[in-house]
């Protein structure tokens, strides 16, 4: 089952479910949208995830090349929205570009989540592929 969501510029995220795997995927569009809106789309994807909590999640940035600090906010309540569940599940990156993999090494996140380059190298890594 594929799910978007938009707000009003546009398509925002598209999340699929992967048997007990899920993969919130954000279109480029997110490089320049204001913080509110990322903020209203993030709220609109986790709504879901909360109501049927999956094992794995996997933020594909395949679309992606660069983001800000509210995006990373998106990412910090993905990965307490999987830690704070009875069955605690993983939180892992695909699609993760140079610049991206350099933002997440200064920030030390590279720490907190694995990142693989591709979208099934990461359903194979959590079991879902």
């Amino acid at each position: 089952m594929t799910r978007s969501f938009a707000t009003e510029q546009g398509e925002s995220f598209q999340i699929q479910r992967h048997g007990d795997v899920v993969v919130v995927e954000p279109s480029a569009e997110i490089e320049n949208m204001p913080d509110n809106l990322i903020e209203q789309a993030a709220s609109l994807v986790l709504s879901p995830l909360r109501d049927e909590p999956p094992s794995g999640l996997v933020i594909d940035l395949s679309r992606v090349n660069f983001f800000g600090s509210m995006f990373i906010t998106f990412l910090m309540r993905c990965h307490l929205l999987m830690h704070k569940q009875r069955h605690p599940g993983e939180l892992v990156l695909a699609g993760v570009n140079d610049r991206v993999r350099e933002l997440l090494r200064m920030t030390n996140l590279d720490t907190l989540w694995a990142l693989y380059d591709t979208r099934e190298e990461a359903l194979e890594a959590l079991g879902s592929y």
